[in-house]
């Protein structure tokens, strides 16, 4: 079984900043695609941002500009840097692992921006 663990959620204002991290096994961080989704209340999860075991990214257009994924090799971390938040970015934020034919979520974290 495969853990992701995710940390960093919580409650600011608009315009302001958070910082997600998704900490996954070594075995498939090097390997794996990884990066974030997100699902707000009585909305489909949608794709925030993808970071491929190559390096290419692929950033939904909402949040394009405003939040920036990263590898932390050393701690087999995968980092985003969320700014310039919006009210409409509140969601719960779910870490994704996948290959081909493997695919893994975190448990999520709550992000809640207020107006």
């Amino acid at each position: 079984q495969v853990q992701l663990v995710e940390s960093g959620g919580g409650l600011v204002q608009a315009g302001g900043s958070l910082r997600l991290s998704c900490q996954a096994p070594g075995s498939i961080f090097h390997i794996y695609d990884m990066g974030w989704y997100r699902q707000a209340p009585g909305k489909q999860r949608e794709l925030v941002v993808m970071l491929t075991s190559s390096g290419y990214t692929n950033y939904a257009d909402s949040v394009k500009g405003r939040f920036t994924i990263s590898r932390d090799n050393a701690k087999n971390t995968v980092n985003l840097q969320m700014n310039s938040l919006k009210p409409e970015d509140t969601a719960v934020y779910y870490c994704n692992a996948h290959t081909l034919i493997r695919n893994y979520w975190g448990q999520g974290t709550q992000v809640t921006v207020s107006s």
